[in-house]
């Protein structure tokens, strides 16, 4: 498979001034790559737009940098030693349970078995016809493999076990079926070698070494254990008859399942560990249904998922580091990359210092979304879109076509089982300026990071002074890192958050802090954050919502923190409590209009916010699906958490057909959970709160809002009403003990659109 022939990615993603990043870039060719620093403003391509706005910023990192190919190495696979040098492998036995998930056109191995001072290895695998296969490396080469002939059925529980019998020089191998009790099983000679009396040195699971991991295992593995003894077919079937005395190590996967440690529970204490973040927590052979939380019986979770594709976290070598200087603005910027034809760009985010007084506005950008939808291969790419981005000259690589940077938790693994893990620990093509995500639109087609940069070139645009900060500052100090700012306003679709983000947003606004948030289905899944890896996720995609796959019943609870997941609105936490409103329908990228409620007009505290705005309709314009109001809805609902005294300032209509209520608020294809008729639950509302904590809120419940302020040089009716928004929340009446007044950039521009 091609790779793109220049690429990279920073990790961590963002830092405040003191911090180091490193990037890391595998460049195909054989000549220096130019490297230089930018901070960018824009990042869409779109020639309606502004375009891509980026200033030049002098910088240590600017110069020339060796090429490097650096390696993608797909697959899950988990690797331990032997450490009990003191039995006699002249006979023993291996046995492992398996769930196998796939039917590929390779061999798949389920375990390996290697010698380091003999050249032999072992290996019980499941060949392309299904089989339970044998596959022997001697010094010699490949013997021919052995199979048991009898296909094993997908997603269904085996023991599968080998014993090694030097003595009569014989390997025998089978599988049973503990449903029916039934054992295939083959003996097939050494050759007349009688082969090592020495114990192997490694045990790999769910790959082969050969060298590299290769041939990967997809499905679930249970218990693997090594026994100083030959087992008979019967001592297999019965766990019972197994002899104390012979165990030298069994990994019990149900033991450290946050972790990606693998623990050995037998004399030998042989721990291993995990590659590419399999997924843990997972039901065992001996699950039961009565429990569904893996904290409660771990030992019926004691299985691990694994896949060829498995692939969260890159391990490249860094190519050059970057200490953020004291004096460098707060903001959004970008190493560019040039090696001979090709090019590349990396944006990386500056927050401002830990300790220092901040700006009254601070810029929540939602990049643990950004990292869930990291390599989104959308179902609806054809290769037509190409032509589309190179006309606008945008970025040219798509993840439909590159597949084997690692997927999106919005797709699905070879197998079908959902992808459940993403970092931004390796290149996101979804993460670069021009990037567009809709390439069969005659609209911007942009969401997420490049969605969010209309709203920073707003900002720039009419000199409203701002931090940026992310989600990772959020969920490291909680509410420290936002306490300091009068108002935060959010991203365009700030959708995933951990509990204590949830919190820290929570407390900010019981504390009478701000909130903005101009965008839509915010707040929406919960997840979680490796214990051992700064920005590794994980979601499971449990019981409701829309969602491009569903989690196996009994898999609901995160490995990473043991807590049940799902939507917000399943814990209780209905993104209406924080945000005012909360998802409710979805359609195609396209947007409409709102319309303002008489409450715009006759409520005595929020006329004020349509200073200088005549219009009834809002919004019927937009660089992203053509209006304010579209692709993804948040409304209003008392049921799930908006305050008593919320004001709904406008609302949303005239969607096209294909709109569609969100499943959670359906309970029949007749009736609804609010017992409106599901097509009124289609619409965005816009709202405005204010606490008694002093607290004031502002929501427009669409995606494409922000879509929406740049059109018309930002002389329109969206782009004023969040003007007036901002003037108020942050004047002299915004929350006690903050700063208040409007602060301006002094930041030079020189790109005509930035002219006021």
């Amino acid at each position: 498979m091609q790779n793109i022939p220049l690429i990279g990615y920073v990790y961590p993603l963002s830092g405040k001034p003191g911090d180091t990043l490193d990037f890391k870039i595998s460049s195909e060719q054989n000549k220096d790559i130019t490297v230089s620093m930018v901070r960018v403003v824009c990042a869409d391509p779109n020639p309606e737009s502004p375009g891509i706005i980026e200033h030049p910023v002098p910088s240590c990192i600017d110069g020339k940098y060796p090429s490097l190919d650096q390696p993608i190495c797909p697959g899950s696979y988990a690797m331990a030693p032997v450490k009990d040098r003191s039995f006699d492998a002249h006979s023993c036995s291996f046995v492992i349970n398996l769930w196998p998930t796939l039917r590929s056109d390779r061999t798949q191995t389920i375990f390996q078995v290697k010698w380091e001072m003999d050249p032999d290895a072992i290996a019980l695998s499941i060949n392309p016809e299904g089989c339970l296969t044998l596959v022997r490396t001697t010094a010699w080469g490949n013997m021919p493999a052995e199979s048991t002939g009898n296909p094993l059925t997908l997603r269904h529980w085996y023991r599968a076990y080998l014993v090694r019998d030097c003595g009569n020089r014989t390997l025998r191998f089978g599988v049973l079926d503990p449903g029916t009790g039934e054992i295939s099983e083959r003996s097939v000679s050494t050759d007349g070698r009688p082969g090592t009396r020495q114990p192997p040195d490694t045990f790999v699971i769910a790959a082969a070494l050969s060298p590299k991991p290769c041939l990967h295992f997809n499905g679930k593995l249970e218990s693997p254990a090594i026994f100083a003894e030959k087992l008979s077919p019967q001592q297999v079937a019965d766990p019972s008859l197994w002899t104390r005395h012979s165990l030298v190590s069994r990994w019990d996967f149900s033991r450290d399942i946050q972790t990606t440690k693998i623990v050995d529970v037998g004399p030998a204490g042989a721990h291993g560990k995990l590659v590419n973040l399999p997924s843990r927590g997972r039901m065992g052979s001996n699950w039961t249904g009565r429990e569904r939380n893996w904290n409660h019986c771990p030992q019926q979770y004691g299985a691990i998922h694994f896949h060829e594709d498995d692939l969260c976290e890159f391990d490249w070598t860094t190519t050059f580091r970057f200490t953020i200087p004291s004096d460098l603005k707060s903001g959004i910027y970008a190493a560019k990359l040039r090696c001979g034809d090709s090019e590349d760009n990396i944006p990386f985010f500056v927050c401002a210092p830990a300790n220092g007084p901040g700006k009254n506005l601070g810029v929540l950008l939602p990049t643990f979304t950004y990292a869930l939808y990291g390599n989104h291969a959308r179902t609806d790419y054809e290769p037509a879109w190409l032509d589309h981005f190179k006309l606008r000259n945008a970025y040219p690589w798509n993840p439909a076509e590159y597949p084997q940077y690692g997927l999106s938790t919005y797709n699905t693994h070879r197998d079908g089982s959902g992808i459940c893990h993403a970092s931004c620990q390796r290149p996101l093509m979804t993460l670069k300026s021009g990037y567009i995500t809709f390439g069969n639109t005659t609209c911007s087609g942009l969401r997420h990071f490049q969605a969010d940069s209309h709203l920073i070139a707003w900002l720039e645009q009419y000199n409203f002074d701002y931090d940026i900060l992310t989600d990772q500052e959020l969920n490291d100090q909680g509410l420290g890192a936002i306490e300091r700012y009068g108002t935060i306003m959010t991203g365009t679709h700030p959708e995933y958050h951990t509990p204590g983000m949830l919190d820290a947003l929570m407390d900010y606004r019981q504390s009478g802090g701000n909130l903005v948030y101009p965008g839509g289905n915010g707040f929406y899944w919960k997840i979680a954050e490796h214990t051992e890896s700064r920005g590794t996720l994980e979601v499971r995609r449990a019981e409701g919502g829309i969602r491009a796959w569903a989690a196996e019943p009994g898999e609901y609870y995160h490995a990473f923190d043991g807590e049940y997941g799902g939507l917000w609105r399943r814990n209780n936490r209905p993104p209406q409590q924080l945000a005012g409103i909360g998802f409710t329908a979805q359609g195609k990228f396209t947007g409409s209009h709102y319309r303002r409620t008489r409450d715009s007009y006759d409520h005595p505290g929020v006329n004020h916010l349509f200073e200088g705005i005549d219009d009834e309709i809002l919004g019927d314009f937009g660089l992203c699906g053509h209006g304010a109001a579209g692709f993804e809805l948040d409304r209003a609902d008392p049921a799930l958490g908006t305050a008593e005294n919320t004001v709904v300032l406008a609302r949303s209509e005239a969607h096209d057909e294909d709109f569609i209520v969100v499943p959670e608020e359906c309970l029949t294809h007749l009736t609804t959970v609010s017992g409106e008729p599901a097509e009124q639950l289609i619409r965005a509302d816009m709202v405005y709160q204010q606490n008694r904590s002093g607290s004031k809120l502002f929501s427009v419940g669409s995606i494409t809002f922000c879509g929406s302020l740049l059109v018309n040089n930002g002389e329109n009716n969206i782009s004023r009403l969040l003007r007036n928004v901002l003037h108020d929340f942050q004047g002299p009446q915004s929350a006690a003990g903050r700063d208040g007044g409007v602060h301006v950039l002094s930041y030079p521009r020189d790109n005509p659109w930035n002219n006021l």
